[in-house]
This record gives structure tokens, sequence and C-alpha cells, in this order.
């Protein structure tokens, strides 16, 4: 039997915010176009809009799948919504048993409006699988289809294009940068960054192990030899000390990662590359907004380098970023992602460079998602505060620390699980998650025990924090019963069953 879930609620006075909500999602039918309904859709963030006929009544639905596809068959954003092709409308009573309406849901039918004696939507039944909630969904709106559009009707879709140089200048200016480069993604994004300071081969680049293993390939794709260093427990950011110690004659830079969006302590490691006269790239796939003493991640070092793939807190599928306070570095940087090729004079190329180039369509879906970042990252930290308010009732799990003179954001949510206190694993509680369908995910196993890099060295932090932590699902619009749901499943697997975590608010 499929089991469901009621719309949520985004505030205490439920009935009211309920009314609030489905008014939202509403349009009339007979005058309504495609814009509205995907301004409909995107507000209800159910996935479906309610069409309504002339007197209120309800008159059928329309998904996003419905509008994607009149979009690619000619339709235009003012194009009517009565044209689009919809599935035939279902329906239930409000007072239905809750069989009745359980049995009406199907993965074709996802969710179903119910309605009042009188015809109106009085709330909407959703398919529980148990709804699966993702560790990351990427937030698109329709700006983003709109820039997209506009990519695709004029013909700019490649390289070239507006949005492209639009991106880099919001982007610098995001992160109090003079200049930011784009590229394919985050790893060509590091290698353009290391290439244009001259890192090659028979150089080191201090790098901390617990990080995604990009960050030690493209040390390795420049020439150099990546050099493994543990992180600082009260982080779990590159720790300072191991740092110093690990200098060495061929080292030529520092890459800090700011770790699941919390910066690393770049005085200290700004301090040690000036002693040495070293580079330093910040490595910010995941840490967009993220601040150190006031001051945004990406331009505080020689440069900063962003990732947005799917899962970031900004993204454009596949993208990259680097920033830089460095005129000459950024022209180098060009230069190396388009060929080498000179940029006074075209199809010259006087060093060899590489295809880094991000697409006018990639950008365009940056440009969207720029103009609405504060959102981004205001909605990022209520998530970050809801978790923290219910976690930290738990016994046995415990939140990456957070340093004071740091402004994290919740890229993901990640904790450690402590077996001596809960009486399970770690791997214990993502099974347990993942079968009430949360989907959560392990730390990064750290790199210096990877195949390809297996040094043999004991970074004690790195390998405890890599087996005991995990990150709990952080998507933008991840709502508060979603964050109940998954607090509730987590207390139960470490066995807190008393624990009241929706109290917590």
């Amino acid at each position: 039997m499929n089991t469901y879930s009621r719309l949520p609620r985004v505030s205490h006075d439920e009935s009211e915010t309920l009314t609030q909500r489905l008014a939202g999602m509403t349009i009339d039918l007979e005058s309504s176009t495609i814009r509205q309904a995907m301004q409909a859709i995107d507000r209800g963030m159910a996935g479906i809009a309610l069409l309504a006929a002339r007197d209120g009544t309800f008159a059928g639905v329309v998904t996003d799948g419905d509008l994607r596809r009149a979009l690619l068959s000619g339709a235009g954003l003012e194009s009517p919504i009565s044209s689009v092709n919809r599935p035939v409308a279902r329906s239930a009573r409000i007072g239905a048993d809750s069989s009745s309406i359980a049995a009406q849901l199907s993965d074709d039918v996802r969710v179903l409006p119910l309605l009042d004696e009188s015809g109106k939507v009085a709330d909407i039944a959703m398919l529980d699988r148990r709804l699966r909630i993702p560790v990351s969904a990427p937030f698109l709106g329709e700006r983003e289809l709109e820039y997209v559009t506009q990519c695709v009707l004029t013909g700019w879709i490649s390289s070239a294009g507006e949005f492209v140089p639009r991106f880099e200048e919001i982007f610098a200016k995001f992160c109090g940068a003079k200049y930011a480069v784009s590229a394919s993604n985050g790893t060509t994004a590091l290698h353009l960054a290391l290439l244009g300071l001259g890192i090659g081969p028979g150089d080191e680049v201090i790098v901390p192990s617990l990080t995604f293993i990009a960050s030690a390939n493209a040390v390795r794709h420049a020439g150099a030899e990546p050099v493994f260093v543990d992180v600082d427990p009260t982080t779990w950011t590159v720790d300072p000390g191991a740092v110093e110690a690990a200098v060495t004659s061929r080292t030529r830079a520092i890459m800090p990662v700011h770790l699941f969006g919390h910066p690393a302590d770049m005085d200290a490691v700004n301090e040690i590359a000036r002693r040495h006269g070293l580079s330093v790239v910040e490595d910010a796939a995941e840490a967009h907004g993220a601040q150190y003493r006031g001051k945004t991640v990406g331009a505080l070092g020689d440069a900063g380098v962003f990732s947005f793939y799917g899962n970031k807190i900004v993204t454009t599928g596949e993208g990259g970023m680097i920033t830089t306070n460095d005129e000459k570095l950024a022209e180098r940087m060009r230069m190396l992602r388009d060929h080498g090729m000179s940029p006074t004079r075209r199809y010259w190329h006087p060093v060899l460079g590489y295809n880094y180039r991000i697409t006018n369509l990639q950008a365009a879906v940056g440009v969207a998602q720029m103009e609405r970042v504060d959102a981004i990252l205001r909605d990022k930290a209520r998530i970050y505060a809801a978790y923290d308010r219910r976690i930290r009732e738990l016994a046995g799990i415990t939140p990456q620390p957070v340093a004071d003179w740091a402004s994290p954001v919740c890229w993901l949510y990640s904790v450690t699980v402590d077996s001596e206190v809960s009486g399970v694993t770690r791997d214990d509680v993502l099974a347990a998650l993942l079968a009430q369908g949360i989907e959560t995910r392990p730390l990064f196993s750290p790199v210096h025990r990877q195949p390809i890099y297996d040094t043999g060295d004991e970074l004690p932090v790195s390998d405890h924090l890599a087996s005991c932590g995990m990150s709990l699902p952080s998507s933008v619009g991840l709502s508060e019963a979603e964050i109940d749901r998954i607090c509730r499943a987590l207390a139960v697997a470490v066995g807190a069953r008393g624990v009241a975590v929706g109290a917590a608010r």
C-alpha cells in the first residue's frame, strides 16, 4: 500500500499558511499563460500548478514536465496554459479515508488534490515512498529557463555569448575579487589556477587529505606532487601546524579547502605562505558565500576556486570559476583555458593551452542563480539553524564544529556518529536513513588512503572523521517538516527514541 503526506506547511499558523500556499499554486485555466504556470509551480514547490475554473472550482493540474514538453514543442512563455497537453485530472474528497487516497497515488500520479464540498482544492496529498529526500538537489526556476531559452533562440550556446562575461563579473563582485575566470568545471578551474601560478613538474603542493579527490588530482594534472596533511579537529579544515611541518624546498603552494562550507584558517595559512614564499589556492568548491573574519572566501589567497556542479550552492550543472586580485594571473588563465590562444592575435598560440571554457548556456544558468544568491544563502542558513536546534539534543551525534572567526555556509550539514555513545556505527545510521527514503552520504575518504595516492601516512583526524562522519540532506527549499522527519529518523537510528526532535524549534 502506498503512503502519502500532505502539502508541507511553512509556518506555525497552518490553516492560514495552507490557504495561502494553495492560492499561490492556483491559476485560472482560461486566462493564464505558461509563464504564470511556472511561477505557480515555483511558489508551491510541489511540482504542479493547480488549474481553476472561473468559479474557483478545481479544473485540473499541470506539471513542470508538461510545461517543458510544451516549450520543446514550440510553445512560448506567453502561450495559454489551456493549449498545453496535460494529464487527466484526478482528485479526492477532503474527508476520504486514507486507504482510498493512497490507492490513487502512483509513480504516474504523485500529487492528488483534495477537494471540499464546493469542489475547490482544500489540501493536497503527495506520494510518500517515503518521499525520498535527496542529499542535495539543484534549485532552478523561471529565470534560469528564461536565460537558457534566450541562448537557444539567439544561437549563442557555445563559449561565446553575453552571459559568460556577465557571470564572471557578478561572481567576482560577490567574492570581493577584482577578476573572475570561468571554466568548464571545478577541477579544470583548479588546474588552471595551478598552471597560471607556474606550478609544474618537480613542485609540491600541500593539500589536506580530507577533501574530494579533485583537489589532489588537479595538482597531479599540473605535473606537481600533492603532499597530504591532516585537518584540525576543531574546524575539519587544514591544520596550519601540519602545513608548517610539511614545507620543503620543493613546496610551491598551499591549497586550503573550505570543507563543507566552513572556511579554513586563512590568516595562519597566509602567514606560512608569506614566510616561505608560497602561493595560496583556496579550494572553495563547497563554500560559495562563506566568510572568514568578515571577508568572503575566494579573494583571501592568490586564487580562489569554485565548483558549480549540480549539488553545489550555486550551480550551472557543470562549471567552475577562479577568482583573483592578480590581473596578470587572470590573463594567463584566460589564455590557457582557450587553447593557449593569444588575446591579441586570433589563431596564434604562444603557449600550450586547453579547452576549459564554460558555455554560454551554463553561464546563463549561473547568472540567474547569482541574481538570487542572497535568497539561496538565507535559505541555507535557515536549514543550518533548523538542524542545529534539533541535532544538538541527540546523544551520539556531533555537528561539524564552527570556529568563532568563521561564518560558514551550509553546503551539506555534516555530523559525526559516536558509536560508543549510540551503540551503532555511522554505516548503520546511513542504512537506517536510506530505508526511510532519506539519502545521506559518508564524508570523503581521505585522499592519502586512495589507491592512486596511498602514502601509508598516519593522519589520525582525517581517518577518524572519514570513518564516523556523514552529511544530511541540505537542498534549498528543504521544509521544516522534512527536517523534522530526517531528525526523527536519525534519533531512532542512534537509539534516542525519547527525544522530541520536532519540539526543538
